[in-house]
C-alpha cells in the first residue's frame, strides 16, 4: 500500500518538512542525468545516485513525479550519469534551473555515437541502460544497467575532487590532516 503526501504525517507519523530537514543533514554527490528525447536534449540534478550492484553493475536514483524530464526518463532507453567534480558548480547550478536553459549553451556538451548527450570536463560519466522505473511514493526509482564507464584522472594520477551537496549547498571535500 502507498500512501500519498497528504497522508504521509497521519500514516508515517512523521510531518513532511521534519524529513525534508533530516535528510539535507546527509551529504551528498552531485550527478547530471542527461538524455535524447524526440524534442531534444533532456537533463537534470540528481542528489540521491547510488550504486546498487557489482554483479550486474546497477545503479539507482530517483526523479520526482512533478519533474519536467519525468515523460522523457520513460521514454528513453538509455542514458549518461555524470558525478560531477568540484569545478562544475556552474554546471549543477545550471541543470537544476529551468530545463530550457540546460541545453543552451552547445559548447558544454556533445552527443555521444549512441546519441546521449554528454557534458564536457565531466572526471566520471556511466552510460545507463534502463532497466526498471518504479513507483515509490511522489518519486520513481530508476535501476540502470552501466554499461560504460569513463574516468578521467588528475595529471597525478588521483582521481579530482567531487562536487558535494549539503544543507542547501554546494561543497567542497577536503581530506583531514595526515
Amino acid at each position: 500500500m502507498s500512501a500519498s503526501p497528504d497522508d504521509a504525517e497521519d500514516v508515517q507519523g512523521l510531518d513532511p518538512d521534519a524529513y525534508r530537514a533530516a535528510l539535507r543533514r546527509h551529504p551528498a554527490g552531485v550527478a547530471i542525468v542527461t538524455l535524447t528525447s524526440p524534442g531534444g536534449p533532456v537533463g537534470f540534478t540528481a542528489t540521491s545516485f547510488a550504486s546498487l550492484s557489482l554483479l550486474p553493475p546497477l545503479v539507482s536514483f530517483n526523479i520526482t513525479e512533478t519533474s519536467s524530464s519525468i515523460g522523457a526518463l520513460r521514454d528513453a532507453a538509455s542514458i549518461i550519469i555524470h558525478l560531477l567534480g568540484e569545478h562544475q558548480l556552474p554546471l549543477a547550478q545550471r541543470f537544476s534551473r529551468s530545463a530550457d536553459l540546460r541545453f543552451a549553451d552547445s559548447s558544454l556538451w556533445r552527443t555521444l555515437d549512441t546519441g546521449e548527450p554528454v557534458l564536457h570536463d565531466t572526471p566520471t560519466w556511466l552510460r545507463v541502460e534502463l532497466r526498471q522505473l518504479l513507483a515509490a511514493g511522489d518519486s520513481t526509482l530508476v535501476i540502470g544497467l552501466v554499461t560504460h564507464a569513463h574516468c578521467a584522472q588528475e595529471t597525478d594520477g588521483t582521481p579530482p575532487a567531487p562536487l558535494i551537496y549539503h544543507h542547501g549547498a554546494y561543497l567542497r571535500t577536503a581530506p583531514f590532516p595526515a
